[in-house]
This record gives structure tokens, C-alpha cells and sequence, in this order.
């Protein structure tokens, strides 16, 4: 369900360990300038009373009262309940800190929280890559749409979420989407969040150039190195989103298997796509070996890269043919080609994690 007519305000956090962003939605366009406060605070009441002052401020500037407080902060936490467990990057957060309650009381309206994996995929599978992919493919012959959708992204960490059928996927103990906690294909006593990330990305061209850690460039720069724009190690700055492409599209096997969907990426590495998505997909596409030695697919269901115009044309013609119903004189159209896609927000990250957090909200208020 859109949300894009609707004139009910909702007013978001971005929750960094650097910085809060603040803002407020409304019809899924932010509707004033955000507003950052510094993150840090020595003591944890310093840290809410930021919180509390960021909203304030956000209120301050509407000219309509907001329904709602939805907003991505990070976990562990138990989201449904507001509560925040104890966090890396925002250490005063110890023994389970129940923001939202608070907030609640402080502003008089609900307050909704999830995490930026979650909402990503939600505001994608709202008004990004699965409706976009559905209207382009309703031309096609094939009856084939998409309803699911498993959203990742790879920046400081390797974050998820998942959509089933408009709803967003809520797990018991408000661990679901956590695909960074998979095993690496590449390194099997580790997590594959230690290849797709930027520290991933980073370790693998030192490694290979011999650059210390101090010396390393970034990851845009890397990028560049690699598309041959700017000097460097070109094979080494490809070999590392190369490595980075294989443990995630391992990963993303695992996860697509279990939810049979399109995927989207995400997040501050997903603009090096040329250098890792067509990679990632035939990760995904590779066969298994059985105990007898022959070849068996990986997936049931094939991967296409959606941002290849030769791929895209593939995943778009299918396998489709008319077949007789039995009995009867009707013909009914059939593609028995099993085949997801896998591309790059359509949204941009920040903007789909609004649009998430603002339609979740409202989706909770109506649904209530």
C-alpha cells in the first residue's frame, strides 16, 4: 500500500553512532531540512535528552500536529516492546532502555522502531525496486509477479530485512533480516559481515597491496581504482569486491532459498555495483557437488542481474507458453522459468528507509 496522498506527518530518526538525524515525512517526502545532533554523551540521560531535543525541534517546525514517531535504531533490541538492548556504538545504552515507552509519554503519540535493514526493505518493497520491477515485466506475455522481497545492505555492516506480501517480516526475538550473522564462505569461523563491509573491502586490498591500515583508501576510491578512473592496484581493487561478491552471494543463496523472492541492494558500497553485482549472481547461480560427484544446482530458482540490459531481457521474455486446461476448451498462459532478480535500490538508501518508516507507521495506526 502507498502511502504518497496521505497527509498524516510522521516524524523519523536516523540513528548513527556519530549522529542523530532527525525529520519528518509526510505523502513519503521529508517536509523539513533535518536536523543532526552529535550522538555522544557521557552519561545515558544526556544521550535521551538529545533525542527528546531533536524531536522537539522537529515539532516545532510542522504546521500540522504528527500522528506518529517512526524511526531505524540500532540493536540489539526488542523492537515491538521500544526497548534497546546494550549497544556497540552507543555505549551508555546498558540493561535494556526503554526508548520508545518513553517517548511515547514525552510526546503523546505511538512510537514505532525497527532496524535500518528492516525498514530499507519495506520502504523498496513499497515504492522501489518491487514495484518498479513489477510494472516493467506486466508487459511482458509471462503472468509472473513479484510479491516477496529480501533487502540487504553492505556499508559499515551487512544489513537485512525481508517483505512478504506488503507485510514486514517480524521475528520473535526481533532478530529477523540478521544476514550478517551467516557464516562465510570465505573464512568458515567467521561471519560473512567480516568480507561484505567496508572493513572487508579495505582489509582484502591491503592485504594484497601490502598498505597498512592507515594507508588504505577508501572504498569509493578503491571503486575507482578498480573501474580504472583513478591510480592504484586495478587487480587488487577488483579482487576485493570480487571476494566481497562471493561471500555475499553465498549468503544471499541461503536467505533467497528460504524466502523466494526479488532482492535489493543497499547501502554505501552498493553504487560499486559494476564491480561485484554480476559476480554475486553467479555466486548465487553455482552448482553444489553431491556426495557422488555430479553437479546439482544451488538454487531451485535462477538469478538474473537486473541492472544487465542482456540479463534484464532474459528475466523479462521467461519461458512463457499456452497450455490446455484439461477438459475443458480454455488455454490458460504458463512460464515454468523459476527465476528471481537481484538489482540496486531504486529509492537510494536514506530515502527507502524513510519511506519504510513512515509507511510501517502508518500501517501499524490503521491496522490497530
Amino acid at each position: 500500500m502507498r502511502f504518497n496522498t496521505d497527509a498524516r506527518i510522521v516524524m523519523t530518526l536516523d540513528a548513527g553512532g556519530t549522529n542523530f538525524v532527525f525529520s519528518a515525512v509526510q505523502s513519503e517526502q521529508e517536509i523539513i531540512d533535518p536536523i543532526s545532533i552529535p550522538a555522544e554523551g557521557e552519561k545515558l540521560e544526556i544521550v535521551l535528552e538529545k533525542i527528546i531535543q531533536g524531536f522537539n525541534e522537529v515539532k516545532a517546525k510542522l504546521k500540522a500536529p504528527p500522528v506518529a514517531i517512526s524511526f531505524c535504531f540500532p540493536g540489539p533490541a526488542e523492537y515491538e516492546l521500544g526497548i534497546i538492548g546494550d549497544l556497540e556504538n552507543l555505549p551508555t545504552f546498558r540493561g535494556g532502555v526503554a526508548l520508545g515507552p518513553m517517548l511515547e509519554e514525552k510526546f503523546g503519540i505511538p512510537v514505532f522502531i525497527n532496524n535500518d535493514g528492516d525498514l530499507f526493505a519495506y520502504g523498496e518493497a513499497i515504492a522501489g525496486l518491487l514495484p518498479d520491477i513489477n510494472r516493467r515485466i506486466s508487459g511482458s506475455k509471462s503472468p509472473k509477479s513479484y510479491q516477496n522481497l529480501l533487502g540487504v545492505t553492505f556499508g559499515t555492516g551487512f544489513g537485512g530485512g525481508i517483505v512478504s506480501r506488503g507485510q514486514l517480516f517480524l521475528g520473535d526475538n526481533s532478530a529477523q533480516g540478521e544476514i550478517n550473522r551467516m557464516r562465510n564462505k570465505l573464512h568458515t569461523n567467521a561471519t560473512v559481515e567480516e568480507n561484505v563491509s567496508i572493513r572487508g573491502i579495505k582489509r582484502t586490498y591491503c592485504r594484497v597491496t601490502g598498505l597498512t591500515p592507515d594507508q588504505c583508501p577508501t572504498p569509493k576510491d578503491i571503486f575507482e581504482i578498480g573501474m580504472g578512473t583513478a591510480a592504484g592496484n586495478k587487480e587488487a581493487a577488483i579482487l576485493a569486491f570480487h571476494r566481497m561478491a562471493e561471500a555475499a552471494g553465498d549468503a544471499i543463496a541461503n536467505a533467497i532459498t528460504m524466502i523466494d523472492g526479488l532482492v535489493v541492494i543497499g547501502g554505501g558500497l552498493s553504487g560499486a555495483y559494476p564491480l561485484f553485482l554480476q559476480r554475486l549472481v553467479d555466486e548465487m547461480n553455482s552448482n553444489f557437488t553431491t556426495m557422488v560427484g555430479t553437479a546439482v544446482d544451488r538454487m531451485e530458482i535462477k538469478a538474473f542481474n537486473l541492472e544487465d540490459e542482456n540479463e534484464f531481457a532474459r528475466f523479462y521474455e521467461g519461458d512463457t507458453r499456452e497450455i490446455k486446461v484439461p477438459f475443458s476448451s480454455r488455454r490458460i498462459q504458463y512460464d515454468p522459468m523459476k527465476r528471481i532478480g537481484v538489482g540496486i535500490s531504486r529509492l537510494g538508501t536514506s530515502k527507502a528507509v524513510s519511506i519504510g518508516a513512515y509507511a510501517y507507521a502508518l500501517h501499524k495506526l490503521d491496522n490497530k
